[in-house]
C-alpha cells in the first residue's frame, strides 16, 4: 500500500498575490511584519506551501510512523481569527519566551496564534522563531547528518 503524499507542499504560487489578497488590512500588514522577520531569521525567500501558508526554507523529517519528507522550517498563515505560525521546535523549552511574548495562544503542535502583532513584543517573537529554528536544523542534523 502506497504512503499518502502530504496535501500541503511547496509550490510556486506567488506569496505576494496571497497576501495582497488578505482582506483585514491589519492582519495583511502584520504578515508582512512576520514574513520580513521570517525571512531575515532564516536567510531564505517566503514560498507557498498548500494555498494558504507561507514557509521558509525546508527540513527533511521521519515521523513516528516512518513518514518521511520535507517541510518548512518556519511559516505563518493569516488565517480568519489569527495570525497562526508554524514552530516546528514545538514550545517545550520555551517558557520563558512565551511568558515574556505577550498575547497569544499555543497548540502542542507548534503553532502560534496571535491577533494582532500590536499585543506581542517583538524581539521576543523573533528570538522565539531564531530558536525554532535552530533547534529544527540541530534535530535534522542528528537524525540525517544535513
Amino acid at each position: 500500500m502506497a504512503k499518502a503524499e502530504l496535501k500541503t507542499q511547496r509550490n510556486s504560487s506567488s506569496v505576494k498575490a496571497f497576501l495582497e489578497g488578505v482582506t483585514d488590512e491589519r492582519k495583511r500588514k502584520d504578515a508582512r511584519v512576520v514574513q520580513a522577520l521570517m525571512e531575515e531569521v532564516t536567510g531564505e525567500k517566503a514560498a507557498m506551501w498548500g494555498t494558504s501558508i507561507v514557509g521558509f526554507g525546508s527540513y527533511h523529517y521521519k515521523g513516528a510512523g516512518g513518514r518521511e519528507g520535507d517541510w518548512m522550517l518556519t511559516g505563518f498563515s493569516p488565517r480568519k481569527d489569527s495570525l497562526t505560525l508554524y514552530l516546528m521546535s514545538g514550545f517545550q523549552q520555551d517558557g520563558d519566551l512565551l511568558a515574556k511574548l505577550g498575547k497569544h495562544k499555543t497548540s502542542g503542535g507548534g503553532c502560534l496564534y496571535i491577533k494582532s502583532l500590536d499585543d506581542v513584543h517583538l524581539p521576543t517573537l523573533k528570538k522565539l522563531v531564531r530558536q525554532s529554528v535552530k533547534r529544527t536544523k540541530e534535530i535534522e542534523k542528528e537524525k540525517f547528518g544535513k
